[in-house]
């Protein structure tokens, strides 16, 4: 079966950098991923994109060696096995609050006997190979987000729950819901000790901890913090910024 890099970056000791996809373009995402990303997300739950989108744009990525991943719009199990059939290597899933929420990812994701996913790899087995079956338990990797206040409080149960092997920080989500700004990168002393908690549990229980950042400079802080997956921007960010920068110089 094909390697799942994150799993190999990590196992060398090494930080995954990851961007996002908000748009529903082939193209941009073949584009993104040719720029030598470890990762890239497709992003089912506040980007613009569809499932039919997804595939075409898990397709562009799989003519690099980037890592394609999904973030799942919810907690239901359709959605998140249809985007494991469609050739995703990682789910993200958003508002895992519970050692419940978290014990239902893992087996949406997972094939009996560990799981309750149901077999039809139909587009994954041509991208991992004719052994899938044998090995995506083993291969795929299942982020389960931590965003709320709910979930700092039952963060050593979630990370307790056998086959977490990885969890996403959502700082702006986490911000609102412990009473702050709703940013990234400068956020507010509550929600910077909050990351420092969460990376702290996680290490503790042995389980990858990701972040998201707007800036690059963020990032590199995060990685030398300690964090194992950093997303960098989006596509949509990333046409914004350029296009400032290029106009800030012709009007300057």
């Amino acid at each position: 079966m094909r390697e799942n890099r994150l799993r190999t970056i990590w196992q060398n000791g090494g930080a995954v950098l990851n961007s996002w996809l908000a748009l529903p373009s082939s193209f941009s995402a073949e584009t993104m991923a040719h720029q030598g990303w470890d990762s890239l997300v497709v992003d089912l739950q506040h980007g613009l994109i569809d499932y039919a989108q997804m595939v075409t744009m898990l397709q562009a990525i799989s003519t690099t060696a980037t890592v394609p991943i999904v973030r799942v719009p919810w907690l239901e199990p359709g959605i998140i096995m249809k985007s494991l059939d469609a050739g995703a290597y990682a789910v993200i899933c958003p508002m895992v609050n519970t050692a419940d929420d978290a014990a239902r990812l893992v087996a949406y994701t997972r094939y009996a006997p560990q799981g309750t996913r149901s077999f039809g790899p139909i587009r994954a087995s041509l991208y991992g190979g004719p052994d899938y079956a044998q090995k995506a338990n083993e291969t795929i990797v299942a982020f389960a987000m931590i965003e709320t206040k709910q979930a700092l409080d039952n963060l050593d149960s979630i990370l307790s729950v056998d086959g977490i092997e990885a969890v996403y920080i959502g700082p702006s989500d986490l911000s609102l819901a412990l009473g702050c700004r709703p940013v990234f990168d400068d956020v507010d002393p509550p929600v910077a000790e909050a990351l420092a908690h969460i990376l702290a549990r996680c290490k503790a229980h042995g389980v990858k901890c990701g972040v998201h950042n707007g800036l690059a400079e963020v990032a590199k802080a995060r990685i030398a913090q300690g964090f194992d997956f950093v997303t960098v921007s989006s596509d949509a960010r990333m046409i914004a910024s350029g296009s400032q920068a290029l106009l800030k110089t012709l009007k300057s």
